[in-house]
């Protein structure tokens, strides 16, 4: 019996998650309400974990080496409505690589799940 293709292999896999990452952080860092939050951040550690989040998070052949996410965010103040904007630019970036309609609802459906461990405001 064939295995079903898992989302990464979908999307187009390591390629398509590294470009995706590169993509999507280059937008975030522009975006005038998002970049103080990446200030003091080791962006090639933070693009490293990004890049393990969304190959596992899409099924590929990656473990999520990081901490748990709670905690990596607990002592930042991110608004339900900044992690929308932050959202809006996975959206954006996804249809930029390629990853079409469907296989972006399923990825950004994983995303949103972990919403409330690293937003903290009930707004």
């Amino acid at each position: 019996m064939e295995q079903e293709p898992t989302l990464y292999d979908q999307i187009g896999g390591a390629e398509t998650i590294s470009s995706l990452v590169e993509s999507f952080y280059a937008k975030v860092l522009a975006d005038p309400e998002l970049s103080p939050y990446f200030q003091h951040a080791a962006m090639d550690k933070l693009l490293a974990m990004q890049r393990e989040f969304f190959s596992a998070a899409t099924g590929g052949p990656v473990t999520y080496s990081g901490r748990p996410l709670r905690d990596v965010h607990k002592h930042i103040s991110i608004s339900k409505r900044e992690f929308g904007r932050f959202t809006e630019h996975l959206i954006e970036t996804l249809k930029e690589v390629g990853v079409n309609e469907s296989a972006s609802y399923e990825i950004i459906s994983h995303v949103n799940l972990y919403s409330d461990e690293i937003t903290n405001d009930v707004y």
